[in-house]
């Protein structure tokens, strides 16, 4: 969808007796009324042929956070081209809209004398300034590391040509070709029919960079930030700006680079340790309720960390209830009473990344290095058990796929067949899981049949051109017919070939009360690190921090 067709049918349905006669009787008022457009996903024949979607509305009375006052049971369905309500539906007439008490988030609503005012303010200081640099606005350099980035309306953040220098040889070595969020897949566990269809595709369907909003400069993002814009078309294909929509900044949190102190025991007095300071570009797309900050950390060991957080407010439904006693006990209310007459419904996040690893060049392979006991002879050793590592190299795209299982663990390398150590191991780099929740939806289940690249958590294929959406090219009311899964069916060769590895972080979400009204950042991550990529440790040559070296802040009583 584009901007303009969200924003057209949200007002829609004001065109239509039918749903202000509807709004009157709920006890709203136009002048208070917010409504958003919710894609409709795919559930058969009937939607064929027409561009539909579906609208809801909630109450702006009293509150900027109208999320938590919706108008339950409500749903219009409005076709784009035409701009005319098809269907309305009111199953919640008997359900009242919750009370605007306690939802406002904002800063300036909070009483003075209610302020949390219980941390000294902190920042990081750069007396010399940060230690990257942006060329020709989007080549960033930094310490050893360089590589392309740019915004994007789909996919929000694009990295392309990362490289990182060999310590040894001085020359960069090629390490990921292109890197950036596929799809989305955010599913509510809710059957109903206010519900059912919110099976959110939220960069096929919204556009997770047309999302993005301009970050907060000292919140979003420290001192000494670079920012960049993005620059996306309109339907008419007029040029705009979509202002301070990345930001990129050197990080230091106190964490450790590597350290080693001896014990007494050997007579040496050594303590060697070596700070971590590590280069961030980030994003936030607010997604309607959701917000969603995707960050891309590079370390000097070569590590690249993938992070997504999970915050903004919750999508809920209006209840007839006001406490959990209430409740029948076998109604199902398909999640949490979150407040008087406000359910946080169940939903699952799926972030699925493309990957186009080139591990020192274009041409690599993917193994699984499968750990596995190992039982020890009688009489061989004290021991009964140990682990077993074993290297199986993916011959074709399902030897390739992977569902995570901690009893049953592997590492998952990708590596350049082609380019050893000096003591014989592939170069490669690993991808280490993290954010592993999995879908358990039915794999007919039709929003299952659409987000069918969750099915595993790792995919391999090789490179085409057209293949790098996880749901398809075209999204939007798409049956499922052109997936990561589908085009995985035909089971390609992908050894020693030009490869694309696919990661999908998980989050299961049963919402609790200190979810409302606004969410504290719910954060997961995985790793791309090297393997035998470095003859040895990469940063073993780094300087420890010395006290002349650092700036000195006084407090502003000592000044």
């Amino acid at each position: 969808m584009t901007v303009e067709d969200m924003t057209t049918a949200t007002v829609a349905p004001l065109a239509s007796a039918e749903f202000n006669r509807t709004i009157a009787d709920r006890g709203v008022d136009l002048t208070d009324l917010a409504c958003l457009p919710i894609s409709t996903g795919w559930y058969g024949g009937a939607e064929e042929g027409r561009r539909l979607i579906k609208v809801q509305c909630y109450s702006m009375k009293d509150t900027v956070n109208f999320y938590m006052r919706p108008i339950e049971g409500l749903t219009v369905i409005v076709d784009l081209d035409t701009k005319q309500v098809v269907e309305l539906s009111d199953k919640g007439s008997n359900i009242p809209i919750p009370k605007a008490a306690n939802t406002d988030y904002r800063f300036s609503s909070v009483e003075p004398n209610r302020v949390m005012d219980i941390l000294n303010p902190i920042s990081i200081e750069q007396p010399k300034g940060p230690s990257f640099t942006v060329e020709d606005d989007h080549l960033v350099k930094w310490a050893n590391w360089e590589f392309h980035l740019k915004a994007d309306a789909r996919a929000g953040v694009i990295i392309s040509r990362a490289r990182v220098r060999d310590p040894d040889t001085g020359k960069f070595r090629d390490v990921m070709y292109k890197g950036l969020v596929s799809e989305l897949f955010v599913p509510y566990m809710d059957p109903t029919d206010a519900w059912y269809f919110k099976t959110y595709m939220d960069a096929g369907e919204y556009g997770f960079g047309l999302q993005a909003m301009p970050l907060d400069p000292l919140n979003d993002c420290p001192r000494n930030a670079y920012y960049m814009d993005g620059v996306f078309a309109a339907a008419d294909g007029t040029p705009y700006v979509q202002s301070n929509m990345i930001c990129v900044f050197e990080s230091y949190a106190g964490d450790i680079g590597w350290r080693h102190a001896e014990s007494p025991i050997t007579g040496m007095q050594i303590r060697e340790v070596r700070p971590k300071v590590t280069l961030v570009v980030r994003m936030a797309a607010s997604v309607a309720n959701y917000d969603y900050i995707v960050d891309w950390e590079f370390q000097i060991d070569g590590l690249i960390r993938i992070k997504v957080g999970l915050s903004g407010i919750l999508m809920v439904k209006g209840t007839q209830y006001d406490n959990t006693n209430q409740v029948p006990n076998q109604e199902n209310p398909y999640g949490t009473l979150l407040s008087e007459n406000v359910i946080g419904v169940i939903h699952d996040h799926y972030i699925t990344f493309y990957l186009d690893m080139d591990v020192d060049g274009s041409d690599n392979s993917f193994a699984k290095v499968h750990l596995q006991r190992e039982n020890t002879s009688p009489g061989e050793s004290p021991r009964r058990s140990y682990l077993k590592a074993t290297r199986n190299v993916a011959k074709t795209e399902k030897e390739a796929q992977v569902k995570l299982k901690l009893y049953d663990p592997s590492e998952f390398h990708v590596f350049n067949p082609t380019k050893k150590t000096r003591v014989g191991n592939p170069v490669g780099y690993k991808v280490v899981p993290g954010g592993t929740a999995a879908s358990l939806l039915d794999l007919d289940d039709p929003p299952q049949r659409r987000g069918a690249f969750t099915n595993n958590q790792i995919w391999v294929t090789p490179y085409n051109r057209s293949e790098q959406w996880a749901g398809g090219l075209f999204v939007y009311q798409s049956h499922g017919e052109d997936t990561l899964a589908v085009w995985s069916e035909r089971d390609r060769p992908i050894e020693n070939k030009d490869i694309v590895h696919w990661y999908t972080l998980g989050f299961h979400h049963v919402p609790c009360q200190e979810d409302f009204p606004i969410m504290p950042t719910v954060s997961s991550s995985f790793d791309l690190k090297p393997v035998n990529f470095f003859e040895s440790n990469p940063i073993l040559r780094i300087p420890p921090n010395v006290e002349k070296d650092l700036p000195v802040c006084k407090s502003s009583s000592s000044a």
